[in-house]
Protein backbone atom coordinates (compact mmCIF):
# COMPACT_ATOMS: atom_id res chain seq x y z
CA UNK A 1 0.00 0.00 0.00
CA UNK A 2 1.48 3.55 -0.67
CA UNK A 3 0.38 6.80 0.08
CA UNK A 4 -0.72 9.11 -2.90
CA UNK A 5 0.91 12.59 -3.52
CA UNK A 6 -1.58 14.22 -1.67
CA UNK A 7 -1.92 12.30 1.90
CA UNK A 8 -4.21 9.29 0.94
CA UNK A 9 -4.42 5.62 1.10
CA UNK A 10 -6.88 3.13 0.54
CA UNK A 11 -8.23 0.96 2.99
CA UNK A 12 -8.84 -2.19 0.95
CA UNK A 13 -12.71 -3.37 0.12
CA UNK A 14 -12.66 -6.50 2.71
CA UNK A 15 -11.93 -4.38 5.21
CA UNK A 16 -14.13 -1.92 4.42
CA UNK A 17 -16.82 -4.06 4.39
CA UNK A 18 -16.06 -6.03 7.50
CA UNK A 19 -15.85 -3.33 9.60
CA UNK A 20 -18.80 -0.88 7.94
CA UNK A 21 -16.84 1.52 6.75
CA UNK A 22 -18.74 3.41 4.01
CA UNK A 23 -17.83 6.33 2.04
CA UNK A 24 -18.41 9.61 4.31
CA UNK A 25 -17.64 7.50 7.63
CA UNK A 26 -15.56 9.71 10.07
CA UNK A 27 -12.25 8.31 11.02
CA UNK A 28 -9.91 9.24 13.73
CA UNK A 29 -5.62 8.80 13.40
CA UNK A 30 -3.61 7.79 16.53
CA UNK A 31 -0.45 7.60 17.18
CA UNK A 32 0.70 4.50 19.38
CA UNK A 33 4.38 4.85 20.02
CA UNK A 34 5.89 3.79 16.59
CA UNK A 35 2.15 2.38 15.04
CA UNK A 36 -0.45 4.83 13.65
CA UNK A 37 -4.17 3.26 14.31
CA UNK A 38 -7.38 4.01 12.11
CA UNK A 39 -10.43 4.22 14.45
CA UNK A 40 -13.91 5.11 13.58
CA UNK A 41 -14.82 8.37 14.53
CA UNK A 42 -16.92 8.88 18.16
CA UNK A 43 -18.94 10.86 16.15
CA UNK A 44 -19.43 8.71 13.69
CA UNK A 45 -20.68 5.53 15.18
CA UNK A 46 -24.01 5.77 15.13
CA UNK A 47 -24.65 7.06 11.98
CA UNK A 48 -22.52 4.67 10.69
CA UNK A 49 -24.54 1.73 12.26
CA UNK A 50 -27.54 2.56 9.74
CA UNK A 51 -25.62 3.70 6.84
CA UNK A 52 -24.61 0.37 5.79
CA UNK A 53 -28.20 -1.08 5.95
CA UNK A 54 -28.97 1.38 3.07
CA UNK A 55 -29.84 0.45 -0.35
CA UNK A 56 -32.69 -0.42 -2.78
CA UNK A 57 -35.55 -2.54 -2.32
CA UNK A 58 -35.27 -6.43 -3.95
CA UNK A 59 -38.94 -7.05 -3.61
CA UNK A 60 -41.71 -5.42 -6.21
CA UNK A 61 -44.30 -4.14 -4.04
CA UNK A 62 -46.54 -1.10 -4.95
CA UNK A 63 -46.97 1.58 -1.76
CA UNK A 64 -50.74 0.69 -1.49
CA UNK A 65 -49.28 -3.05 -0.74
CA UNK A 66 -46.44 -2.29 1.79
CA UNK A 67 -48.74 0.17 3.53
CA UNK A 68 -51.56 -2.90 3.77
CA UNK A 69 -48.80 -5.04 4.73
CA UNK A 70 -47.05 -3.00 7.78
CA UNK A 71 -50.65 -2.17 8.85
CA UNK A 72 -51.90 -5.67 9.06
CA UNK A 73 -54.35 -4.87 6.56
CA UNK A 74 -55.95 -7.45 3.96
Amino acid sequence: MKITTKGQVTIPQHIREKHGLMPHTEIDIIEEGAKIVIVRSKKSRHSDQFSRLRGTATVRMSTDEILRLTRGQE
